[in-house]
């Protein structure tokens, strides 16, 4: 008997909550170390971590599908940064939720059917109850976030394509070691506090291998198994999970209303329709 595949919800949970357990940690260093150097220490992390676990072959990453991963890799790096500056000054799960908007994006040009629509739509209308934050009161977190979601978009859009054209997580551990390099000049100059403080430097890697080795790891396993549309769709969890991991490890709890919005998100990832990545997917080529 053919052993069952586990659920692509079922991964993302696990996904999410490595995601954000390594943005927990992130946020408890930030008093010690700039946050755009923990969003790069945070990739090197990751790249020593996959490089170690998938030892790619650079012979074989060459010409469109090297331009593919370079591309991929500096926009996770970017995000990752943007990310991490918006959350030194903005609850965990209300960032979330408004880098939701890259996902979002992507996931309406790839709707075609009204059952898709309705989904998109309760999880469009449960994001925007988490993300309900005053934009006047933060407007340098605001706009950090809403940068890293538009590298949450092309994220999405340029991984589907390295994850279909390599085996396992080659491509990310190949993008992620092209991104931490393209971030040098901006995380190395305010990292001089982590090289005199060994567990310092520890918990900036450890945000690495939970964020992005487990993390996106995993999202390059989904992404060869279900089509952008859906994986855009079932990106509206993690808002959900930062929600939970932010009242869990910082003490953010959530309102009656930023209840009412995880259940509209939980209603859209139920109710889209469980088609399956496709072969080749003209959204996502690179040139």
């Amino acid at each position: 008997m053919q052993p069952r595949r586990v659920p692509a919800e079922g991964l993302f949970i696990v996904s999410a909550i490595s995601q954000y357990i390594g943005a927990a940690i992130a946020i408890s260093v930030f008093d010690q170390v700039a946050p755009q150097s923990v969003g790069w220490l945070r990739v090197v992390g990751a790249t020593v971590a996959l490089w170690l676990i998938a030892r790619p072959r650079l012979g074989q990453w060459r010409g469109r599908k090297l331009r593919g991963a370079a591309v991929f890799g500096i926009a996770t790096a970017a995000m990752n940064t943007f990310f991490y500056l918006g959350i030194a000054r903005i609850d965990l799960g209300k960032s979330v939720a408004i880098e939701f908007i890259g996902p979002i994006a992507v996931a309406a040009f790839a709707t075609r059917s009204l059952r898709n629509a309705i989904a998109l739509g309760c999880a469009i209308t449960g994001v925007l109850v988490l993300g309900g934050v005053e934009i006047g009161g933060e407007p340098a977190g605001v706009a950090f976030i809403l940068a890293s979601s538009a590298c949450w978009a092309a994220y999405i859009v340029v991984g589907s394509r390295v994850a279909v054209s390599s085996s396992g997580v080659d491509g990310l551990a190949v993008g992620l070691a092209i991104g931490s390099l393209a971030l040098v000049p901006i995380g190395a100059p305010w990292s001089g506090p982590v090289w005199g403080a060994p567990l310092l430097l520890l918990a900036c890697l450890v945000t690495g291998v939970f964020s992005n080795a487990i993390g996106y790891g995993i999202d390059q396993y989904v992404l060869r198994e279900v089509s952008v549309r859906r994986f855009s769709v079932l990106l509206a969890m993690l808002p959900v999970t930062a929600v939970i991991v932010g009242w869990v490890a910082l003490s953010q709890q959530p309102s009656a209303l930023d209840l009412l919005g995880i259940i509209a998100v939980l209603i859209g990832v139920s109710v889209q329709e469980r088609d399956t990545a496709q072969p080749v997917d003209p959204v996502v080529q690179v040139a």
